[in-house]
């Protein structure tokens, strides 16, 4: 793991009066896992439709492997390296699962040979070349989920911000994910999993950062950072 690859610096983010983030300062390096926490509105996903292009940032900076984003468009990004899940899973519903990781490929500008190689790939990934030509509503909802994943990693992202991917899924469904996501990181994609299932984070992160209040209020070694007395208080509730 050498080398940082997202880096930023003063992040803000205002809706009217209301502080959505805080100067938020975060480095993540190449092929790291980070795990994101924080109770509900406590400014995670604005932070990373903040990285993704989604929506515009106030003040700060926002840098991907040297390059200043400034207001560069998602698609931009994604062809920088930089690719997101989103939580509600959304396919393509009259469009097969091959299908639907083909359209990011065929949007990126990827040759037709190219692309056949690199779904079959991604389907090997996330353990679903058997539904290849299923439609998506005949999947499960952990399929579901793969498939998303399949989708955001289809352009081989270097990071991948992994957004309640695990949301409302039984323990062994919690386990496949997992599976998938360490061995996207095995192969050498950076990780930001941004998550409520406890378990699933402490299990993945090498690296745990805690917003609260649109602020950064911890950024360290998962278990120190979940044992400090900040983080008790103001994120598990506890004395």
């Amino acid at each position: 793991m050498t080398g940082t690859l997202l880096r930023t610096e003063g992040l803000g983010m205002r809706f009217g009066g209301f502080v959505a983030l805080d100067s938020i300062d975060l480095e993540v390096r190449a092929g790291e896992r980070l795990g994101l926490i924080g109770p509900n509105g406590s400014g995670k996903s604005t932070f990373v439709n903040c990285l993704a292009g989604d929506m515009p940032h106030h003040d700060g900076r926002v840098e991907f492997d040297g390059t200043v984003m400034g207001r560069m468009k998602p698609h931009r990004r994604t062809r920088l390296g930089l690719a997101r899940t989103f939580q509600l899973p959304r396919p393509f519903a009259s469009m097969t699962v091959q299908d639907n990781i083909r359209v990011p490929l065929l949007y990126a500008g990827h040759a037709a040979g190219d692309i056949a190689a690199r779904v079959s790939d991604c389907l090997e990934m996330v353990e679903m070349g058997d539904k290849a030509h299923a439609l998506p509503r005949a999947l499960t909802q952990v399929d579901l989920r793969k498939l998303e994943l399949a989708r955001a990693i289809a352009a081989a992202p270097r990071l991948l911000i992994a957004d309640e991917a695990m949301a409302g899924l039984s323990h062994g469904e919690v386990d496949q994910i997992l599976a998938v996501l360490f061995r996207l990181n095995a192969a050498g994609t950076a990780i930001i999993m941004i998550e409520h299932i406890m378990r699933a984070v402490t299990a993945f992160s090498e690296r745990l950062v805690v917003f609260v209040a649109g602020a950064k209020i911890a950024d360290g070694e998962p278990r120190e950072v979940l044992a400090s007395e900040a983080v008790e208080r103001a994120y598990l509730g506890h004395a």
